[in-house]
């Protein structure tokens, strides 16, 4: 049983992407289009995939990529359902350099408690005794430095939606503690239940 048959919103998102026009998906997603074989083209985590709509297939460039394969294996709901939406959704919208917790996006409330929980404790528990190597991992999944907290990597899972990583370190007094910001742009570009599905792949590609 594929993908599509137990997740209806994939099969409806292929749909709409077919009945798109590939220019302008383009445009609005920052991503390119082989027209010859009827292909996008698209950058997550500093990992070149190709999106096929007719054969509902997203595949790597590189297929020995072991982050390549953890989105389309272990990550494949969160990596599918963020990837088919977005380029459905998305827009040409600039960033606002405002960054905003999950949980302060327009529409919330408690949207991202229980089991929409993004895995963070685990993230900080992971990578608190091992100073730096949060930062290494994102930057070899083509993120950059970012200057927040004890440690902190801004990462692209995809083109229009930055991702930034924070880590504060435990000591005697404080527990290590991690968390997850977005540019406030995000809240125009996809709806809720799809953002923390970028939440979550962005979190869980690092543990």
């Amino acid at each position: 049983m594929n993908d599509e048959v137990k997740n209806p919103g994939l099969e409806q998102a292929w749909e709409k992407l077919l009945e798109l026009e590939p220019a302008e998906v383009c445009r609005r997603a920052g991503v390119s289009y082989d027209s010859y074989k009827g292909l996008y083209l698209l950058d997550s985590f500093g990992i070149n995939f190709s999106v096929n709509p007719g054969k509902k297939e997203i595949l790597p460039a590189d297929t020995t990529s072991r982050e390549a394969q953890s989105l389309l294996g272990r990550l494949s709901y969160f990596f599918k359902h963020s990837v088919q939406w977005y380029l459905v959704k998305a827009d040409d919208f600039p960033l606002t350099g405002r960054l905003v917790k999950p949980s302060g996006l327009k529409g919330a409330g408690s949207f991202f408690m229980g089991s929409h929980a993004i895995p963070l404790p685990a993230l900080a528990a992971k990578y608190t005794n091992t100073p730096g190597s949060l930062g290494r991992l994102g930057l070899s999944l083509g993120g950059s430095p970012a200057q927040y907290a004890d440690e902190a990597v801004e990462i692209r899972p995809l083109p229009r939606i930055p991702v930034t990583l924070l880590l504060w370190h435990g000591d005697e007094e404080f527990p290590a503690r991690a968390d997850l910001l977005f540019d406030s742009s995000v809240e125009l570009q996809l709806p809720l239940d799809i953002i923390w599905c970028v939440a979550m792949m962005s979190v869980l590609i690092f543990l």
